[in-house]
């Protein structure tokens, strides 16, 4: 077994490189197993969406293993800064941890955040004590500004929520890795196993998907396809890729026979 480092987001440490949500599964135990195929160590949940008035008494959070899974609530639902502070505490309060997914949408159809409200919550967030995550464009000078307010990742987004479209711009990935100092965790819009090992393949840090796998037909074998992806892609990445060229290269050369051959 080949190891590779853990991955780092402020204090806290993960093996898994594969983040999860909660959100559009046709059921609880198929989201459970879901989420015990995906290998994932960390959960994302959305605290506006929270049904409190479930007649067993129960939330969402009662059926997620927290002595198993990091919780990672987001703000999801919020267009404002002020919004998603108050999100914000308020998740902090409920479930005891520093960490949240900072999310302030801009445009209601293509769920965009609004870059501004994002950077501002943010400020405010990590001045607080949070363990911040952004979610963002796939703007380099973006993330950058959310680096530099302290933020302890980013995530840019890979394509529109829930679209399924796969990396729409691997390019400006690249150049966000290529600069970052924090973790690059691409959110949003990974529809399938090829879609996590390529963006994996540019050398970001971690994926967070939901829709690609609640969505699918078997969620659970798509939860298990994407963790394979994710460690193919990581793997891929850390090995190195042979050049691309323009002609081909033989694989058994015979540049030595030849040579025999005139002596």
């Amino acid at each position: 077994m080949i190891e590779d480092a853990p991955l780092q987001i402020g204090k806290y440490t993960f093996r898994s490189r594969l983040f999860v949500g909660t959100g559009k599964y046709p059921s609880i135990p198929v989201m459970q197993a879901a989420h015990e195929a995906s290998g994932a160590e960390v959960v994302t949940v959305a605290i506006r969406r929270i049904h409190l008035d479930d007649p067993t008494g129960k939330t969402l959070i009662d059926h997620l293993d927290r002595t198993r899974y990091t919780l990672l609530p987001n703000t999801a639902g919020c267009f404002t800064a002020k919004d998603a502070v108050l999100t914000a505490k308020l998740a902090r309060e409920a479930l005891g941890t520093d960490l949240i997914k900072v999310e302030v949408i801009g445009d209601p159809d293509t769920l965009y955040p609004d870059t501004t409200e994002t950077i501002a919550a943010c400020e405010e967030l990590v001045r607080l004590g949070f363990t911040v995550l952004p979610y963002i464009v796939d703007d380099p000078v973006a993330c950058k500004r959310l680096e530099d307010v302290g933020c302890a990742a980013v995530m840019p987004l890979a394509a529109p929520i829930g679209s399924g479209l796969g990396l729409c711009n691997p390019y400006s990935i690249a150049i966000i890795k290529e600069r970052a100092k924090v973790p690059v965790i691409v959110d949003a819009g990974v529809g399938t196993a090829s879609d996590a090992a390529i963006a994996m393949e540019l050398g970001v840090d971690g994926l967070l998907m939901n829709t690609g796998i609640a969505a699918a037909q078997d969620p659970e074998r798509m939860a298990f396809a994407m963790r394979d992806a994710v460690n193919a892609g990581r793997n891929a990445f850390l090995a190195g890729r042979m050049p691309k060229r323009l002609y081909a290269s033989a694989s058994s050369p015979v540049t030595d026979l030849i040579a025999t051959r005139r002596a």
